[in-house]
């Protein structure tokens, strides 16, 4: 500890800097805790997210109308100032081709103001310290003078005035007016968690991430399809294979060649040399057009890689009997004479069962151009600087769960037993389940992801575990049918038997353990992912008496028809939790026709019995163990 008070010390020179920090954090704990908003399964719908954050899911225009309900504004302008609040540039070049340049400026002059007045209303549960942070430093100087004199005494609105001249004589209006409106939009959110899934299905997961790069505050907790695109990095070829397949089949190969600068050209003319096109292996198109040359591409593309995926799972399965996933070696399963599989539940003929790479004797043998296919596709993956800076952000900001201000946040379940107890895999000699099976998990692929050159070894293979085994938190079912789906007509086949966590997790007893075995009380209450609610049909995402939440509403357009929405947000400011629903984006067009209305439902979930301040939070703990550092440097500064 000696060496500790040191370094504090020389941090805080002499004993008023250190008065005054214990005064800065002791005020902090006294202010009402930020705003923490909670998404998952975002799916790479970077659309519907970025609207999310620019909206704070509809409630940014419920603050603007909050903030000047006492003035008399028409609403009118009320919504024109949300729009603008929303997409700044976008209404900018809106307005552009409605005024001349003059009356441009007019527009964002009187808007001034205004934004000020929203930024100081907005700001006003924050430091001044942590608003100056979030400047734009171009305009920092200006903005707090600016905010300073926003209640205009009379003394000083000339002062007012001349800032905002001088700003338009020097033509920086409107780059002033769009940095307040972003400063605005981050400041509405304080916290951002997303719980999992950022990956697959969706065309853009890299502007999600991107986006999540700029964000003051956020962490995520890993689902299973990031979990594979972070395995391909950790150097699973397994991973990496299933990756390439998903893109295929949802038509996002784009997104491994031009946006990640991965080849593949070498798999394609594979595929195109092996594989004929054939009806199992359509792609699913969730909207647009591709030509017939495309999607025959597609279609070679997952049966050249649904084979190499087949073959390396037997592989890894054989050298991990600890997995007990010996059901899952299928491809020794088929009579390739009569081209029927025998599986447990009985016999069934194969369709677009392509067997040109396969060789009955040895049917999950690699061959030598594949073992080099493969290779090289691994290199490339691993090279990609662009991914590897985002897996590198998944690992900084991501965990297998968190527990934050008294809630527990995971994406798929905590297996359990019939019963409720915790389901446990034995590993290395011991039985791991609950809270330690996780931190197992996460010990594990945090130590892969730092030796990237191994490709077979136990934490490796743990990342195609967590994909698809029985025991794993972001699976939470028996087993993966990707294979019956594809081959297999009878769809009985294609049924995944779900843990009994699914259904246990409706009751307040199961929620309960699960908290006692995370460290938190009876009173909080558990995020949870993953699986899309079917709102629609009657489900409710408020389960348990409310301590259980589950937040995946659909970003995911495939995912809507079954759900009847399209995403959740959860709530959690000062005044309690609340949970919104949304219906689908439609785009930045109809946000500006429709004066920035958000088309989304809110319900409250739990009421604070008094409001929240930052001492009640996590952070609040922190800083009371900082001040107790600070006031026994304080009380015994001499000695150090």
């Amino acid at each position: 500890m000696q060496s500790y008070y040191q370094l504090l010390k020389e941090k805080f020179p002499t004993k008023t800097a250190v008065l005054t920090e214990l005064i800065n954090l002791e005020a902090i704990r006294h202010l009402p805790k930020g705003t923490e908003y909670f998404v998952s399964d975002l799916h790479g719908e970077y659309d519907a997210f970025d609207s999310i954050l620019r909206s704070a899911s509809g409630s940014l225009k419920d603050k603007v109308r909050d903030c000047f309900v006492d003035h008399g504004i028409d609403q009118t302008v009320l919504d024109d100032i949300a729009v603008f609040l929303f997409y700044p540039e976008e209404k900018l070049a809106q307005e552009s081709q409605k005024r001349s340049v003059r009356q441009l400026e007019d527009y964002l002059e009187s808007y001034l103001p205004v934004l000020i007045q929203i930024l100081h209303s907005i700001g006003s549960k924050y430091t001044r310290s942590k608003i100056r942070k979030a400047m734009p430093q171009e305009f920092a100087y200006i903005i707090e003078e600016l905010l300073a004199e926003i209640e205009r005494r009379h003394d000083k609105a000339d002062y007012f005035k001349t800032i905002i001249k001088k700003v338009r004589q020097l033509k920086q209006l409107d780059d002033l007016a769009i940095a307040l409106a972003y400063l605005i939009q981050n400041l509405t959110i304080d916290h951002l968690h997303v719980v999992g899934d950022i990956y697959d299905r969706g065309p853009e997961p890299d502007k999600i991430l991107d986006r999540l790069c700029q964000l003051r505050s956020v962490d995520i907790q890993w689902g299973n399809h990031d979990i594979t695109w972070m395995g391909a990095m950790a150097g699973s070829p397994l991973c990496m294979i299933n990756v390439i397949r998903i893109a295929a089949r949802y038509n996002n190969i784009d997104l491994i060649e031009d946006r990640y600068g991965i080849n593949l050209r070498k798999l394609i003319a594979y595929s195109q040399a092996h594989y004929a096109p054939l009806p199992s292996f359509t792609p699913i198109l969730d909207e647009g057009f591709i030509s017939q040359e495309e999607e025959d591409l597609l279609n070679q593309l997952q049966q050249a890689t649904a084979v190499l995926q087949f073959k390396l799972e037997h592989q890894l399965i054989d050298r991990r009997p600890e997995f007990l996933l010996e059901h899952r070696q299928l491809l020794t399963k088929i009579n390739y004479e009569t081209g029927e599989i025998d599986l447990d539940s009985g016999s069934y003929p194969l369709k677009d069962f392509t067997t040109s790479c396969i060789n009955p004797a040895q049917p999950f043998a690699l061959s030598e151009e594949e073992e080099q296919l493969i290779q090289q596709l691994l290199t490339a993956f691993q090279t990609s600087e662009r991914l590897k800076r985002h897996v590198n952000f998944l690992f900084a900001k991501g965990n297998m769960y968190r527990v934050y201000n008294g809630q527990l946040l995971y994406h798929g379940c905590i297996p359990l037993h019939t019963n409720g107890d915790f389901k446990s895999l034995r590993l290395n000699g011991e039985n791991l389940a609950g809270r330690a099976l996780l931190d197992f998990y996460e010990k594990s692929i945090r130590q892969s992801y730092r030796q990237p050159e191994v490709s077979d070894d136990l934490v490796t293979d743990l990342f195609w575990y967590l994909w698809i085994g029985e025991t794993s938190s972001l699976f939470g079912k028996q087993a993966m049918t990707t294979f019956e789906r594809y081959y297999i007509a009878d769809k009985r086949t294609h049924h995944e038997e779900k843990n009994p966590y699914f259904a246990l997790r409706n009751q307040v007893q199961i929620c309960d353990r699960i908290l006692d075995e995370f460290g938190l009380g009876r009173d909080g209450h558990i995020v949870n992912g993953h699986t899309p609610v079917k709102e629609k049909a009657g489900e409710t995402p408020i389960k348990a008496d409310g301590k259980m939440l589950v937040i995946d509403g659909g970003f995911a357009k495939g995912y809507q028809k079954k759900t009847g929405l399209a995403g959740y947000t959860l709530v959690y400011n000062s005044y309690g939790l609340q949970l919104v629903a949304h219906q689908p984006f439609e785009g930045v067009d109809k946000v500006l026709e429709n004066g920035g209305d958000v088309l989304s439902t809110q319900r409250l979930v739990e009421e604070a019995t008094h409001r929240i301040l930052v001492k009640d939070t996590t952070i609040g703990q922190r800083l009371q163990e900082e001040i107790q550092a600070l006031e026994h440097l304080y009380h015994h500064f001499d000695q150090y």
